[in-house]
């Protein structure tokens, strides 16, 4: 039997899962279950040939070290994540919102700056199949109109929108793949994580994607 194809999902809390309507969990809780988390649906989507590896965490950012909390930036982790899931055949990246948080006083530009060196870092490690970097970046939606967080700080929303622009110009300077989750739903609670319906919207979306990323 050959090994499945290996596809790494490196995020924050929406690639964890979190759910910040319990209403809209079927199980009621704070983070959707196996039947709907966006990664579990890619895989079954996906089938028996892949292997989809959640690497999701509430809090991370590309690069940026939060005085509020340990071990939060995805720069330090790429190396030991990427490896322990060797040989990598596709590794999708889903990271920017947290990025936008006041205290670390980043606009878009240096938010895609940040995220060019975690690409450049991922290619660099010596884990992919063939030795040939394959990496898409998706941009997350942007934070809805009612999104208010004093922690978090002002600006996140504003900033949020600008990120396309940006971070789609970085994956075209880095030479990988790029696509924009902009019509998956966020929830009207916080306004910044994927609701139910979004996590199978950005299933779909990735679905119709991946395949053609890994032929």
């Amino acid at each position: 039997m050959l090994m499945k194809k290996h596809i790494v999902c490196l995020g924050d809390s929406n690639t964890h899962g979190y759910c910040a309507d319990p209403a809209d969990c079927a199980d009621g809780g704070s983070r959707f279950n196996e039947d709907e988390r966006w990664t579990c649906l890619l895989q079954k989507k996906l089938g028996e040939k892949y292997l989809v590896l959640e690497e999701g965490l509430g809090g991370r950012t590309s690069v940026f070290s939060d005085p509020l909390h340990d071990a939060m930036d995805a720069l330090s982790a790429a190396n030991p994540i990427l490896l322990s899931h060797e040989p990598v055949d596709l590794l999708i990246i889903m990271l920017g919102t947290n990025d936008t948080k006041a205290r670390f006083n980043a606009h878009a530009a240096v938010i895609a700056a940040g995220m060019e060196r975690l690409i450049r870092k991922c290619r660099e490690t010596d884990c992919w199949t063939n030795q040939k970097p394959n990496i898409l970046v998706v941009c997350p939606p942007p934070m809805g109109e009612g999104f208010h967080d004093d922690v978090m700080g002002d600006g996140c929303r504003e900033k949020s929108q600008q990120l396309p622009v940006y971070l789609e110009a970085a994956a075209r300077r880095c030479g990988v793949h790029y696509v924009n989750a902009e019509a998956c739903e966020f929830n009207a609670v916080d306004h910044m994580h994927l609701s139910r319906k979004g996590h199978a919207q950005l299933a779909e979306l990735l679905a119709d994607i991946v395949p053609g990323l890994m032929s």
